[in-house]
Protein backbone atom coordinates (compact mmCIF):
# COMPACT_ATOMS: atom_id res chain seq x y z
CA UNK A 1 0.00 0.00 0.00
CA UNK A 2 1.35 3.43 -1.14
CA UNK A 3 2.30 6.53 1.19
CA UNK A 4 -1.02 7.86 -0.46
CA UNK A 5 -3.19 5.70 -0.25
CA UNK A 6 -2.15 5.15 3.75
CA UNK A 7 -2.69 8.62 3.92
CA UNK A 8 -6.16 8.80 2.20
CA UNK A 9 -7.52 6.00 4.45
CA UNK A 10 -6.25 7.95 7.69
CA UNK A 11 -8.08 10.73 6.46
CA UNK A 12 -11.61 8.74 6.04
CA UNK A 13 -11.39 7.40 9.40
CA UNK A 14 -11.00 11.06 11.08
CA UNK A 15 -13.80 12.29 9.09
CA UNK A 16 -15.90 9.29 9.41
CA UNK A 17 -14.73 9.80 13.54
CA UNK A 18 -15.72 13.26 13.06
CA UNK A 19 -19.11 12.56 11.66
CA UNK A 20 -20.11 10.35 14.37
CA UNK A 21 -18.75 12.43 17.20
CA UNK A 22 -21.26 15.47 15.85
CA UNK A 23 -24.14 12.97 16.19
CA UNK A 24 -23.07 11.89 19.12
CA UNK A 25 -22.91 15.51 20.83
CA UNK A 26 -25.89 16.18 19.37
CA UNK A 27 -27.95 13.66 21.37
CA UNK A 28 -25.86 15.13 24.24
CA UNK A 29 -26.74 18.43 23.56
CA UNK A 30 -30.80 18.07 23.13
CA UNK A 31 -30.80 15.45 26.40
CA UNK A 32 -29.45 18.32 28.12
CA UNK A 33 -32.18 20.56 26.82
CA UNK A 34 -35.42 18.30 27.37
CA UNK A 35 -33.12 17.61 31.28
CA UNK A 36 -33.48 21.63 31.62
CA UNK A 37 -36.77 21.83 30.74
CA UNK A 38 -37.77 18.55 32.93
CA UNK A 39 -36.31 20.19 36.09
CA UNK A 40 -37.83 23.70 35.62
CA UNK A 41 -40.79 22.26 35.52
CA UNK A 42 -40.45 19.95 38.80
CA UNK A 43 -39.20 22.73 40.63
CA UNK A 44 -41.00 25.92 39.26
CA UNK A 45 -44.13 24.63 38.09
CA UNK A 46 -44.82 21.97 40.17
CA UNK A 47 -45.71 19.35 37.42
CA UNK A 48 -43.62 17.46 35.00
CA UNK A 49 -44.64 16.53 31.36
CA UNK A 50 -41.96 14.35 30.82
CA UNK A 51 -42.32 10.97 32.17
CA UNK A 52 -39.47 8.87 30.13
CA UNK A 53 -36.43 9.92 27.64
CA UNK A 54 -34.53 7.73 25.37
CA UNK A 55 -31.89 8.52 22.98
CA UNK A 56 -30.43 6.39 20.21
CA UNK A 57 -27.12 6.67 17.73
CA UNK A 58 -27.60 4.44 14.77
CA UNK A 59 -24.68 2.34 14.35
CA UNK A 60 -22.46 3.22 10.88
CA UNK A 61 -23.55 -0.42 9.81
CA UNK A 62 -27.17 0.58 9.77
CA UNK A 63 -27.02 3.93 8.55
CA UNK A 64 -25.02 1.84 5.53
CA UNK A 65 -27.87 -0.53 5.52
CA UNK A 66 -30.50 2.36 5.35
CA UNK A 67 -28.32 4.63 2.79
CA UNK A 68 -28.50 1.29 0.68
CA UNK A 69 -32.26 0.98 1.11
CA UNK A 70 -32.77 4.32 0.02
CA UNK A 71 -30.77 4.52 -2.51
CA UNK A 72 -28.38 7.11 -1.30
CA UNK A 73 -24.92 8.19 -2.91
CA UNK A 74 -22.78 5.98 -0.39
CA UNK A 75 -20.52 9.65 0.93
CA UNK A 76 -20.93 11.30 3.96
CA UNK A 77 -22.72 14.80 2.99
CA UNK A 78 -25.08 12.98 1.20
CA UNK A 79 -25.73 10.64 4.16
CA UNK A 80 -26.03 13.29 6.10
CA UNK A 81 -28.53 14.84 4.01
CA UNK A 82 -30.75 12.00 3.72
CA UNK A 83 -30.69 10.26 6.53
CA UNK A 84 -32.16 12.28 9.08
CA UNK A 85 -32.67 10.04 11.96
CA UNK A 86 -29.07 9.08 12.65
CA UNK A 87 -29.38 10.62 16.27
CA UNK A 88 -33.20 10.07 17.40
CA UNK A 89 -34.91 11.08 21.18
CA UNK A 90 -38.03 9.68 22.36
CA UNK A 91 -39.68 11.18 24.63
CA UNK A 92 -42.64 9.99 26.22
CA UNK A 93 -45.42 11.82 27.97
CA UNK A 94 -48.10 11.21 30.21
CA UNK A 95 -50.86 12.98 28.35
CA UNK A 96 -51.60 14.05 24.58
CA UNK A 97 -51.44 17.78 25.33
CA UNK A 98 -47.86 17.45 27.25
CA UNK A 99 -47.15 16.36 23.85
CA UNK A 100 -47.76 19.71 22.28
CA UNK A 101 -47.10 21.51 25.16
CA UNK A 102 -43.35 20.11 24.78
CA UNK A 103 -43.13 20.37 21.46
CA UNK A 104 -44.09 24.26 21.20
CA UNK A 105 -41.72 24.63 23.81
CA UNK A 106 -38.81 22.63 22.02
CA UNK A 107 -39.17 24.41 18.73
CA UNK A 108 -39.39 27.74 20.83
CA UNK A 109 -35.84 27.38 21.62
CA UNK A 110 -33.64 29.54 19.86
CA UNK A 111 -30.55 27.34 18.63
CA UNK A 112 -33.40 24.58 17.48
CA UNK A 113 -34.56 24.77 13.81
CA UNK A 114 -37.50 22.72 12.69
CA UNK A 115 -36.87 20.75 9.82
CA UNK A 116 -40.23 18.38 9.54
CA UNK A 117 -42.91 17.77 11.32
CA UNK A 118 -45.15 14.51 10.96
CA UNK A 119 -47.80 14.29 13.30
CA UNK A 120 -49.40 10.71 13.34
CA UNK A 121 -51.31 11.66 16.30
CA UNK A 122 -53.57 13.77 14.16
CA UNK A 123 -53.13 11.71 11.09
CA UNK A 124 -52.40 7.97 13.04
CA UNK A 125 -50.67 5.52 10.25
CA UNK A 126 -53.13 3.30 9.17
CA UNK A 127 -52.17 0.12 11.34
CA UNK A 128 -53.07 2.67 13.89
CA UNK A 129 -49.40 3.99 15.12
CA UNK A 130 -49.56 7.36 16.74
CA UNK A 131 -46.49 9.59 17.78
CA UNK A 132 -45.28 13.11 17.20
CA UNK A 133 -42.31 13.10 15.32
CA UNK A 134 -40.04 16.22 14.44
CA UNK A 135 -36.99 16.74 12.39
CA UNK A 136 -34.94 19.43 13.95
CA UNK A 137 -31.41 21.11 13.12
CA UNK A 138 -28.84 21.97 15.76
CA UNK A 139 -25.32 23.47 15.82
CA UNK A 140 -22.58 21.91 17.07
CA UNK A 141 -19.64 23.70 17.65
CA UNK A 142 -16.39 21.94 17.07
CA UNK A 143 -13.12 22.84 17.32
CA UNK A 144 -12.74 24.13 13.53
CA UNK A 145 -16.43 24.45 12.63
CA UNK A 146 -20.04 24.32 13.01
CA UNK A 147 -22.13 21.61 12.35
CA UNK A 148 -25.52 21.74 11.83
CA UNK A 149 -26.87 18.45 12.89
CA UNK A 150 -30.09 16.67 11.94
CA UNK A 151 -31.78 14.74 15.22
CA UNK A 152 -35.15 12.93 15.32
CA UNK A 153 -37.11 13.77 18.01
CA UNK A 154 -40.52 11.49 18.80
CA UNK A 155 -42.89 12.34 21.57
CA UNK A 156 -45.87 10.27 22.52
CA UNK A 157 -47.95 9.20 25.37
CA UNK A 158 -47.21 6.38 27.61
CA UNK A 159 -49.79 4.71 26.04
CA UNK A 160 -48.82 5.33 22.47
CA UNK A 161 -45.72 3.61 23.79
CA UNK A 162 -46.22 0.83 24.85
CA UNK A 163 -48.53 -0.21 21.24
CA UNK A 164 -45.59 0.52 19.89
CA UNK A 165 -43.02 -1.00 21.25
CA UNK A 166 -45.39 -4.15 21.16
CA UNK A 167 -45.90 -3.76 17.58
CA UNK A 168 -42.33 -3.23 16.58
CA UNK A 169 -41.79 -6.82 18.61
CA UNK A 170 -44.18 -8.75 16.47
CA UNK A 171 -43.57 -7.15 13.28
CA UNK A 172 -40.19 -8.44 13.89
CA UNK A 173 -41.12 -11.78 14.75
CA UNK A 174 -43.37 -12.25 12.12
CA UNK A 175 -40.18 -10.74 9.47
CA UNK A 176 -41.94 -7.79 8.60
CA UNK A 177 -45.56 -10.20 7.78
CA UNK A 178 -47.85 -9.70 9.91
CA UNK A 179 -51.07 -12.14 9.57
CA UNK A 180 -54.19 -10.54 8.81
CA UNK A 181 -55.66 -11.22 12.04
CA UNK A 182 -52.90 -9.87 13.91
CA UNK A 183 -53.09 -6.62 12.52
CA UNK A 184 -56.66 -6.36 12.58
CA UNK A 185 -56.18 -7.10 16.32
CA UNK A 186 -53.28 -4.42 16.46
CA UNK A 187 -55.98 -2.02 15.13
CA UNK A 188 -58.23 -2.45 17.52
CA UNK A 189 -55.55 -2.02 20.52
CA UNK A 190 -54.56 0.78 18.98
CA UNK A 191 -58.49 2.48 19.09
CA UNK A 192 -58.45 1.03 22.43
CA UNK A 193 -55.23 3.32 23.27
CA UNK A 194 -56.39 6.14 21.72
CA UNK A 195 -60.05 5.94 23.86
CA UNK A 196 -57.66 5.67 26.95
CA UNK A 197 -55.47 8.73 26.01
CA UNK A 198 -58.74 10.46 25.41
CA UNK A 199 -60.29 9.51 29.36
CA UNK A 200 -56.54 9.83 30.71
CA UNK A 201 -56.69 14.25 29.28
CA UNK A 202 -60.39 14.58 30.65
CA UNK A 203 -59.34 13.02 33.82
CA UNK A 204 -56.67 15.42 33.85
CA UNK A 205 -57.95 18.58 32.62
CA UNK A 206 -60.90 18.03 35.51
CA UNK A 207 -58.27 17.61 37.89
CA UNK A 208 -56.59 20.87 37.33
CA UNK A 209 -60.13 22.54 36.84
CA UNK A 210 -60.72 21.23 40.47
CA UNK A 211 -57.00 22.21 41.63
CA UNK A 212 -57.37 26.37 39.89
CA UNK A 213 -60.76 26.22 41.90
CA UNK A 214 -59.16 25.20 45.14
CA UNK A 215 -56.37 27.52 44.75
CA UNK A 216 -58.14 30.30 43.92
CA UNK A 217 -60.53 29.84 47.21
CA UNK A 218 -57.26 29.69 49.63
CA UNK A 219 -56.27 33.01 47.69
CA UNK A 220 -59.28 34.47 48.73
CA UNK A 221 -59.41 33.19 52.19
CA UNK A 222 -55.79 34.69 52.86
CA UNK A 223 -56.73 37.98 51.03
CA UNK A 224 -56.07 41.11 53.40
CA UNK A 225 -57.60 44.96 52.72
CA UNK A 226 -55.17 47.85 52.80
CA UNK A 227 -53.04 48.40 55.69
CA UNK A 228 -55.84 47.64 58.73
CA UNK A 229 -55.22 44.39 57.31
CA UNK A 230 -58.90 43.06 57.57
CA UNK A 231 -59.78 39.51 56.32
CA UNK A 232 -62.88 39.32 54.10
CA UNK A 233 -65.93 37.91 55.66
CA UNK A 234 -66.61 34.60 55.07
CA UNK A 235 -70.24 35.50 53.20
CA UNK A 236 -68.04 37.94 50.70
CA UNK A 237 -66.39 34.95 49.72
CA UNK A 238 -69.34 32.49 49.49
CA UNK A 239 -70.97 35.22 47.47
CA UNK A 240 -67.68 35.35 45.32
CA UNK A 241 -67.44 32.27 44.54
CA UNK A 242 -70.99 32.02 43.50
CA UNK A 243 -71.29 34.89 41.20
CA UNK A 244 -67.69 33.54 39.41
CA UNK A 245 -70.10 30.02 39.01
Amino acid sequence: MSVDQNVDIRQMKIELTRFMMSYKFALEEMNTKINILKQEFHYIHDYNPIEHVKSRLKTPENILKKARRKGVELTLPSIKENIRDIAGVRITCSFISDIYRLSEMLQKQKDITLIECKDYIKNPKPNGYKSLHLIVQIPIFMSDRVDNVYVEVQIRTIAMDFWASLEHKIYYKYEKEIPEELKRELKEAADSVSQLDEKMESIHKKVNQFKECHDLDDELQELLIDDEKIALPQTFITQFLKFSD
